[in-house]
């Protein structure tokens, strides 16, 4: 069983940068893509960004390319989400995901994230 929680969210204004975190316990962490999602007020949870277990690979929504940059640090549990350049339309509850699938090619999809966090608010002001 694997906990996840995320930390970094906050308010901003748009224009600026927030780095998300999300630690993880219980399990091996190298063997698992991470993935960021994201969930807007009266919205459908989106998929925003994804770090294969190898490190190598990364995927994103296209409302994020080029603003955010996903990443992990295995030695310390943790998958990064850099955001910068943020719009009002960024704002949501951000959730961290697990999958367990050593042998997923691309980014993994709601049903198919095994593990997710409590989630971060991040509100983006105009």
């Amino acid at each position: 069983q694997v906990q996840l929680v995320e930390s970094g969210g906050g308010l901003v204004q748009a224009g600026g940068s927030l780095t998300l975190s999300c630690g993880a316990s219980g399990g091996t962490f190298s063997s698992y893509t991470m993935a960021w999602f994201r969930q807007a007020p009266g919205k459908e949870r989106e998929f925003v960004a994804a770090v294969s277990w190898t490190g190598t690979s990364t995927y994103y929504g296209d409302s994020v390319k080029g603003r955010f940059t996903i990443s992990r640090d295995n030695a310390k549990n943790t998958a990064y989400l850099q955001m910068h350049s943020l719009k009002p339309e960024d704002t949501a509850v951000y959730y961290c995901a697990a999958d367990w699938d050593l042998e997923r090619i691309g980014p993994p999809t709601i049903n198919e994230s095994d593990y997710w966090g409590q989630g971060t608010q991040v509100t983006v002001s105009s």
